[in-house]
């Protein structure tokens, strides 16, 4: 049974964001880290992951949709990859990267006390870029939901960039927010587990963290990418309203 866990999502190859949450004292101490998905798909991918790797057995990784993507780009299985960043920075992975990343589950489990059995995933339990939101109906929870065994309590997951908690058919649902590229406000968002949850929100100095990725990344277009997500130019409401129609509502109340 772990006591505390520390869960970091979406880090998208941000290092300064990465490093400052790192440096928490209740990250340093938590029994373990657990990565909820989309770690590298961003101006500093080979950096991010050997920092972690530098970690060892603290580190637990689960697969997002973005490191899918990434791994299927590089090795031939898939032409093109939405987000436009995503493909210069599966060229920038080294071997032992696509390897890593190749190993990594799509969900877990992991007990932590307070909370019980916890599932750890990307986007769903069932799919790693499933949209479900802090407002989606509980009709599309008991989706998602659909097959956990009765003993999981608590799930935790990322993929929408914004923190939450809520109950949905009984079970806690968390999303710790973005790491590296947040919506809706600047800073560094994760969560802490055990015994019970607290979202937080690590801030650190923008602008030096934009001239630091600016001048360590080769991406041709990284000062509009640091400008844009580093300081959250994207609103909570516009996000929702673009991942909305993803999450199956309609307009019937």
């Amino acid at each position: 049974m772990l006591n505390r866990v520390a869960v970091l999502s979406d880090i998208h190859g941000v290092l300064p964001a990465l490093e400052a949450v790192l440096a928490e004292p209740d990250v340093r101490t938590a029994d373990r880290i657990v990565l909820t998905g989309d770690i590298t798909a961003g101006p500093q991918p080979t950096q991010v992951l050997d920092l972690l790797v530098s970690l060892g057995d603290r580190i637990v990784w689960i697969s997002g949709n973005a490191d899918r993507e990434l791994l299927e780009y590089r090795r031939g299985r898939r032409a093109s990859i939405p987000d436009p960043i995503a493909p210069w920075a599966a060229g920038q992975l080294r071997e032992d990267h696509l390897d890593l990343l190749g190993q990594l589950p799509r969900s877990l489990s992991l007990p932590v006390r307070g909370l019980g059995k916890v599932l750890f995933c990307h986007a769903t339990p069932r799919d790693d870029e499933e949209v479900v939101l802090v407002d989606s109906r509980l009709d599309r929870w008991r989706e998602v939901f659909s097959g956990l065994d009765d003993d999981v309590r608590t799930v935790v997951c990322g993929h929408t960039h914004m923190p939450f908690v809520r109950l949905a058919h009984g079970r806690l649902v968390i999303n710790p927010g973005s790491i590296g590229m947040p919506y809706g406000r600047a800073g560094a968002h994760w969560a802490l587990l055990g015994p019970g949850v607290e979202l937080r929100v690590t801030t650190f100095d923008a602008e030096a963290a934009i001239t630091q990725v600016t001048q360590d990344s080769s991406y041709p277009e990284i000062a509009q990418w640091t400008d844009y997500f580093l300081h959250a130019r994207a609103t909570d409401a516009d996000a929702l309203a673009a991942f909305a129609p993803r999450d199956g509502r309609s307009d019937a109340p």
